[in-house]
């Protein structure tokens, strides 16, 4: 009980993170029995668009849902007070997850060189490049072994979802509502602002007191 009760919320992010997979997998075939081989199901994309289009889409929007939600958690808890570590390691992890299988099924679908083809393709390309390292440092050991130098690593992310955005919009995708959620994030961030909502926090604490 001690252990549910200090993790349900990795272990909600972490269902909720696996949920949309079980999609994937009906979109796909995987084939032991002459070795091994991988098919899409034909006509399992909606909304006109092929399979392959699909899982391009629904890997690709949880990755850059998922790595909003992660910047969105300091302005949260600047404006409310509440902080999770567990779940932010959560929310890192389940953005490294869905982005990497993104760029997996680019790379399975169009190759490896095809990823220098495009400007876009260059700015997702290093934003993976950048989620690497913020993946495999999201625990405490590691954290314990960096020490300052850990929160100047994982200040990448601003960088990666910066080239994500980018990499969407250049698709023409809709993008417009993650920017709108990661500005406001760097306003709140304002030290101007940050204090203001600080100091509102406090008084509604002191208030109820």
């Amino acid at each position: 009980m001690v252990f549910l009760k200090r993790n349900y919320g990795w272990m909600i992010v972490a269902l909720l993170a696996l949920f949309p997979m079980f999609i994937i997998l009906n979109m796909i075939n995987v084939d032991f029995t002459n070795g091994f081989s991988i098919t899409l199901v034909e006509g399992a994309g909606s909304e006109g668009m092929t399979t392959l289009e699909m899982l391009y889409h629904i890997s690709g929007e949880f990755a850059i849902r998922w790595m909003t939600a992660v910047l969105t958690l300091t302005p949260v808890f600047i404006i409310f007070g509440v902080t999770n570590l567990y779940v932010r390691q959560a929310m890192g992890i389940s953005t490294a997850v869905w982005s990497f299988l993104h760029f997996i099924i680019f790379l399975i679908a169009e190759g490896f060189l095809e990823t220098f083809s495009q400007f876009n393709y260059i700015a997702g390309f290093i934003a993976i490049l950048i989620l690497v390292p913020l993946f495999f440092t999201s625990n405490k050991k590691s954290m314990r072994l960096l020490k300052k130098n850990w929160k100047k690593l994982q200040s990448l992310a601003y960088i990666a979802i910066f080239l994500s955005l980018l990499h969407i919009v250049l698709l023409e995708k809709t993008w417009l509502i993650y920017a709108i959620i990661v500005g406001l994030g760097f306003i709140i961030r304002m030290p101007s602002v940050k204090s203001k909502f600080i100091k509102i926090r406090k008084k509604r604490k002191v208030s109820t007191l």
